[in-house]
């Protein structure tokens, strides 16, 4: 009687392991760089060919919905005021816009500087550099009129109560304290954190609301610089007639960019890339 050959596809179960055991087993093993690499690669040629219209509105609603990172900041600033240590639970606040946006799906310029770069960076192509600059144009011009309305309803609504709109004021004049060079070395920090963010997501399946808080929550523990969520803070501030236009432009805005750019493309992009670079290359 000639002895069963185990099939390709699933390999006999190694010495003490059942099958049932070996498919456990490769349940449990982790994603290899070149699998999240080309699961975010394949994201990022969804967005880059993506029209107008779902860029935008995507964007636009990512601008909203990132200012209640500066709202619920402000609310426990205010409710928590007598309890000790109320800064470092008022920065858990600044973790609920990313949440909304990114288990909503909405389209973040940020987290563009690594997701739609990774094809560009495979296909070596200058007319792809040009779709990659059409995207992140799009999605940061929706990003900021997002951010702008939220700013000017936390402004002129009347919505808020006094406490809060104070709050509010003080967490912006937070971040306009800084100089523009320190704008630019902690949005470096800000743009490496949420594209490591980006690259952990494939693999948290079920934990993705405790990764993109620990993440979020550390930006803001840090004082690091996002130009997104600072934009509805530094927009606020200059709604409210407490800074000039001038200084949330080149103060804020231009450092920030720069600094979100160089963490998330120039330094994680290309250093994830250079890890899977010979896998790609082989295949």
């Amino acid at each position: 009687m000639n002895k069963k050959t185990p099939s390709n596809d699933m390999p006999a179960p190694k010495e003490g392991l059942s099958r049932e055991e070996e498919r456990t087993v490769t349940k449990r093993r982790r994603l290899r760089s070149a699998v999240v690499y080309e699961i975010i690669r394949a994201e990022g040629e969804g967005e880059l060919r993506r029209r107008f219209g779902a860029l935008w509105w995507s964007g636009l609603a990512a601008g909203i919905s990132i200012g209640f990172s500066v709202l619920a900041q402000a609310f426990l600033a205010t409710y928590l005021v007598d309890i000790p240590g109320t800064s470092i639970i008022q920065s858990l606040g600044y973790s609920v816009g990313f949440l909304i946006v990114i288990l909503s799906r909405q389209q973040l310029f940020t987290e563009n500087t690594l997701t739609a770069v990774l094809p560009v960076m495979v296909r070596k192509e200058w007319r792809w550099l040009w779709v990659l600059l059409r995207l992140w144009g799009i999605v940061l011009a929706a990003n900021l009129v997002g951010c702008f309305l939220f700013a000017a309803f936390l402004a002129f609504s009347g919505a808020l109560t006094a406490d809060v709109a104070t709050a509010v004021r003080t967490v912006s004049e937070h971040l306009l304290a800084n100089t523009p060079t320190e704008m630019f070395v902690k949005g470096v920090f800000a743009g490496w954190l949420i594209a490591a963010l980006v690259w952990m997501l494939p693999s948290a399946e079920g934990t993705e609301i405790f990764v993109i808080t620990l993440i979020t929550y550390l930006i803001a523990l840090g004082g690091f610089t996002h130009v997104v969520a600072g934009s509805v803070e530094a927009f606020y501030l200059w709604l409210t007639g407490v800074e000039t236009l001038f200084r949330v432009v080149f103060v804020f805005f231009v450092p920030t960019l720069l600094g979100n750019l160089a963490g998330g493309t120039v330094l994680f992009a290309v250093l994830s890339y250079a890890q899977v670079r010979e896998e790609i290359d082989e295949r």
